[in-house]
């Protein structure tokens, strides 16, 4: 379960607004990625608070609520759109993003989940499977996640068809059959392999 551990390290070192920092979408053919940054209170705890992939989708949207609802967390959400993902690749637009979340939130150093970030503005301190072991960065990845949810079911209503309210823009056999089928909609990653044989195709 997450703690506050890595949090309180780093402020006995003397950063004081230590923000953790996730994503949601790296790996979907369409729509943004989504990053978020949570600045926790001290002494913070949650009893179901958790990786956001270890819930079920009515305990992510409970959590999100809970978690707008405290005025005193500080959070910031960065959406990097399919465009941006096609101009610098997934990689450079997700740190793109956790460098945006930092900034926005003024933040002294950085819990992020993974691996470290180049060119970071703040000192970072990156933990592999680290939404199962800080809070803030559990935090975080609920929002990123529940974000990004809300922004495919609205764009399903947009771009019919695909079945993005479904699979959220992941590579599931029904969203490369609707592919094939329909062709690449302007929030299709054209970078990513399977979008970019649609083109190759003419379709």
């Amino acid at each position: 379960m997450p703690s506050l551990d890595h949090e309180n390290q780093l402020r006995a070192a003397g950063h004081l607004r230590v923000c953790g920092i996730d994503e949601a979408g790296r790996g979907p053919l369409a729509g943004p990625v989504c990053v978020a940054g949570v600045i926790l209170p001290e002494g913070f705890a949650h009893p179901v608070l958790n990786d956001s992939k270890q819930l079920r989708e009515n305990q992510r949207e409970q959590l999100h609520t809970e978690l707008m609802a405290d005025a005193r967390l500080r959070w910031h959400c960065e959406i990097v759109s399919a465009a941006e993902i096609d101009e610098i690749n997934i990689l450079q637009a997700t740190w793109l993003g956790m460098r945006r979340c930092a900034r926005a939130l003024q933040a002294d150093a950085a819990l992020i989940d993974g691996k470290p970030v180049r060119d970071f503005p703040v000192p970072q301190r990156a933990l592999v499977q680290g939404d199962s072991l800080s809070y803030s960065i559990a935090a975080a990845s609920i929002i990123a996640k529940v974000t990004r949810d809300r922004l495919m079911r609205a764009l399903a209503e947009k771009h019919t068809g695909y079945g993005f309210e479904i699979h959220k823009g992941y590579p599931t056999p029904a969203h490369l059959a609707a592919l094939k089928r329909l062709g690449p909609c302007p929030e299709h990653r054209r970078s990513f392999a399977p979008v970019a044989a649609c083109f190759e195709l003419g379709l």
